[in-house]
């Protein structure tokens, strides 16, 4: 945006250095409250916050990653590989032996937590990609062996599983559909390495899409918050001021105007969780459209709906007969307000189901059905 200077979106990977100051060193009287002529016993040292990670802490794990990295050998100048392994060839050319690939091994950290007692955790997928080994760090210092249950790249979503038996630590599970702007906000994971911090604020805002941030390669809707989410919290769990995960941390804004985080609510990440249990992958029905809100004086006439701003070629709103400028109004017999709403009444449809809509194009309206089809994206 102009004006605005240099801005990046960021996943919360690991970086060095920095501070961090818990909310009890904040001058709001989050920590003890001392009122002239008070007693001792009419006050209480404890906060609603301290509540709230006293029950979803023991949960909150620290997730060290390793990965192998193919560093390639050095060029050939075009000439075959053969002839300059040739140790005449080299010496008559003083050139020297030509370098074969090698191997180093990346290390990084993020942050996740336990939702089931049986050793189940769920964090960022961009925190576990393509890692060759899992580590996770329990808070009572336990370090445990983790292997990657299934992970989705368009949801940024990862499922890992505990090695060993017994019963795990569990964090409670809230519903994100029922959050209100202004709620409590609570951020609880590893920022810059820095184990069990924890940061607050409010929920600033709800159903961000990720391509207005623009991040294209994501399918999210998130919430956004003004509690600290900083590199190393990916991952960490939000919570209510109840102790409950109401999403997971995953972006942070960084340049001029930082202090913006996001989180994927914690309903979509159950519903992701439940299908990479049980497949392993994450079914992501799509109708090949892109979509803007109706606004007043757009030209359309309407007061509510969704406009169809492009159309696939060969896909399935193709095939329904959808075309650039139509205005999408209902969805299942239900009146659509922003592209949220369709995006989720398509998955609610799931792949190979059907889903009628009710479209009007220059001010007559019809109905027509779609089959949403599969995008790719999980592992």
């Amino acid at each position: 945006m102009a004006g605005m200077g240099v801005r990046r979106w960021l996943p919360c990977g690991l970086l060095v250095g920095g501070l961090v100051v818990s909310p009890a060193a904040l001058p709001w009287g989050f920590g003890t409250v001392r009122a002239q002529g008070a007693t001792s016993e009419s006050l209480s040292r404890q906060s609603f916050v301290a509540a709230a990670v006293r029950r979803a802490g023991p949960a909150v794990v620290t997730i060290d990653t390793e990965r192998t990295v193919v560093v390639p050998g050095g060029g050939t100048g075009g000439l075959p590989r053969g002839l300059l392994n040739d140790p005449l060839f080299r010496q008559f050319f003083a050139m020297p032996q030509l370098q074969q690939p090698s191997q180093r091994t990346e290390r990084d950290q993020g942050s996740g937590f336990i939702f089931q007692a049986d050793g189940l955790i769920l964090t960022n997928a961009h925190v576990v990609e393509k890692s060759s080994r899992v580590t996770v760090g329990l808070q009572d210092g336990r370090q445990v062996e983790g292997t990657v249950v299934g992970l989705d790249r368009l949801t940024d979503l990862a499922v890992v599983k505990l090695a060993g038996g017994g019963t795990w630590p569990v964090a409670p599970l809230g519903n994100s559909d029922r959050l209100q702007v202004g709620e409590w906000a609570i951020a609880v994971g590893n920022p810059y390495g820095l184990d069990n911090t924890v940061t607050m604020g409010i929920i600033s805002n709800l159903n961000r899409n990720a391509s207005k941030l623009g991040i294209t390669d994501k399918r999210l809707d998130l919430i956004q918050t003004d509690a600290a989410i900083n590199p190393g919290n990916s991952g960490g769990p939000l919570l209510n001021a109840d102790g409950e995960v109401i999403g997971i941390n995953t972006l942070v804004r960084t340049g001029p105007g930082a202090g913006l985080g996001f989180a994927i609510p914690i309903n979509r990440a159950r519903e992701i969780a439940g299908q990479l249990m049980a497949t392993g992958r994450v079914s992501h029905p799509v109708i090949g459209i892109g979509l803007e809100a109706v606004k007043p004086g757009d030209g359309t006439g309407l007061s509510q709906g969704v406009r169809v701003m492009s159309v696939q070629a060969g896909s399935p709103a193709f095939r329904a007969g959808l075309q650039q400028g139509d205005v999408i109004v209902m969805a299942a017999g239900k009146p659509l307000a922003s592209p949220v709403q369709l995006v989720g009444a398509v998955e609610r449809a799931g792949v190979g189901g059907s889903l009628t809509l009710s479209v009007s194009r220059a001010g007559r309206q019809f109905e027509t059905t779609v089959v949403p089809a599969q995008l790719g994206g999980s592992r």
